[in-house]
């Protein structure tokens, strides 16, 4: 599986037959990557999303990509606010973990798979509003996707691509996926 980093738009990501939004476990677009899928997707792949929900954190279900150019969004339960989450697990001063974001990448791949997609597009989950470091979380979603191809041979992704908003976070993941 060819892995690589751009710094940019994901929702402009015209190339990728997915890309990820970093969601909460109501599948309610918010603020941040969701907002942005939102107002350039349209309000389809909101109702869509809260139709798919609650889910689990760590858990991902796809929708399709509205007036995006993709076909599907794959919304990846990183952080919630209902009791069970609260319950999880975090990190100290976030609202997720480097274990849920490991899982949530890893359902997006099984998700992108099961929907026979090729190419798939992650931003830095969990670093927005729930606040989880950026290093820590390319270091996990880096390490769930050499993980997942060895165990899914049969798996159609033979791309991702991490999409990251500024040159900050570009350069993190860059090193991450320099590191062997």
């Amino acid at each position: 599986m060819k892995i690589s980093v751009l710094e940019g738009d994901i929702t402009e990501q015209t190339e990728v037959d997915a890309i990820v939004n970093a969601a909460n476990t109501d599948l309610v677009l918010g603020a941040g990557v969701a907002g942005a899928i939102r107002r350039k997707g349209g309000d389809v792949v909101d109702r869509e999303s809260r139709a798919r929900g609650p889910i689990r954190l760590g858990e991902a279900v796809a929708t399709t990509a509205g007036r995006l150019p993709n076909k599907a969004v794959i919304h990846a339960a990183v952080m919630g606010y209902r009791t069970e989450d609260e319950r999880a697990p975090k990190r100290t001063g976030s609202l997720t973990s480097g274990e849920i974001i490991y899982k949530a990448t890893q359902s997006c791949l099984l998700v992108a798979t099961d929907l026979k997609l090729k190419s798939l597009a992650f931003p830095a989950l969990g670093t927005g509003v729930a606040g989880f470091p950026t290093d820590e979380c390319a270091g996990a979603m880096v390490r769930a996707v050499r993980d997942f191809a060895p165990s899914h041979p049969q798996s159609s992704v033979g791309h991702v691509i991490f999409v990251l908003f500024d040159p900050r976070s570009f350069k993190i993941f860059q090193e991450a996926i320099n590191r062997k």
